[in-house]
């Protein structure tokens, strides 16, 4: 009886793996060039020298409460890309405090004193969210962080904004193809899409990376990270459904003692009328 669901839950696709493919892509430092390449796509610059970028990402072993995509530092501007798959309208407030976080980390590293007299210079901040989730959104968009005050101000002196990119496939072609990996990753991510709705979840990935090797398509970040890819995508366990599994066996074993009770209780009553036919009522 427990096997027949074991076998149903046995793969599922894992919902963050979009995000953590968009940060090796993009954050990891052995594929820098991408990071680069997704910079001078947005701001449409053209820096060459890897040196020219830093990535300054904010991660759990730096800042316990703090954890971000991607964030670089280019030229006296920062950063922060952050990937998402929903409609979060909470996206100015994280990045507002992601900027903070930053700056303290990059005040403390230069020795910058915030208490003196003297203007201290900080980077130019940049948020953009690149979005792929099946929701249909413009282009693009752009959230405020004033939306989300109790009290809105008539002289708008306090604003952060986010700046959503739709990077499925079909909008924003311009800023894909100016940027092949952005591209090779809407691609991949719209192929395992695809693929989910015909096939089981583990084959519906290990198509969309043979695919996309094939096609040259990520092919080096897919062909060298492949086991992490294939790992960070599928969720060998899923302990809600596991519960549940358990919630239905114990629902259906209850359910056949039960009904094994009614059938004695039938037999018996059976057994007594043929009881009373052939020998009348028990006094």
């Amino acid at each position: 009886m427990m096997k027949n669901w074991v076998r149903r839950i046995w793969y599922r696709i894992n919902p963050k793996h979009k995000d953590r493919l968009f940060c090796t892509i993009f954050g990891k430092e052995k594929y820098k060039r991408y990071a680069l390449e997704l910079y001078n796509a947005v701001n449409g610059s053209s820096y060459s020298d890897l040196r020219d970028l830093e990535i300054i990402t904010l991660t759990n072993a730096v800042y316990i409460k703090m954890k971000n995509d991607v964030a670089y530092l280019v030229s006296g501007n920062i950063a922060i890309y952050e990937h998402q798959s929903s409609v979060n309208l909470n996206m100015p407030l994280r990045g507002f405090m992601y900027l903070g976080e930053l700056y303290s980390k990059i005040l403390k590293r230069d020795g910058a004193g915030i208490f003196n007299s003297r203007l201290v210079k900080i980077p130019t901040p940049q948020y953009l969210v690149f979005y792929n989730g099946t929701k249909d959104l413009p282009e693009r968009s752009k959230l405020r962080l004033s939306d989300a005050f109790i009290n809105p101000r008539a002289d708008n002196d306090y604003e952060f904004t986010a700046t959503v990119y739709n990077i499925n496939l079909g909008k924003n072609e311009k800023l894909l193809d100016s940027c092949k990996p952005l591209k090779g990753y809407s691609t991949f991510v719209d192929m395992v899409r695809r693929n989910s709705e015909i096939m089981p979840p583990e084959r519906a990935v290990d198509d969309a990376v043979r695919e996309c090797i094939d096609n040259n398509i990520l092919k080096d970040v897919l062909s060298e990270e492949r086991s992490a890819v294939m790992l960070e995508m599928l969720t060998t366990f899923d302990e809600k459904v596991y519960e549940e599994g358990l919630r239905e066996e114990g629902r259906e074993e209850e359910r056949v003692n039960t009904e094994r009770e009614r059938k004695r209780a039938d037999d018996a009553e059976a057994e007594l009328a043929r009881y009373r036919a052939k020998y009348g009522d028990l006094q």
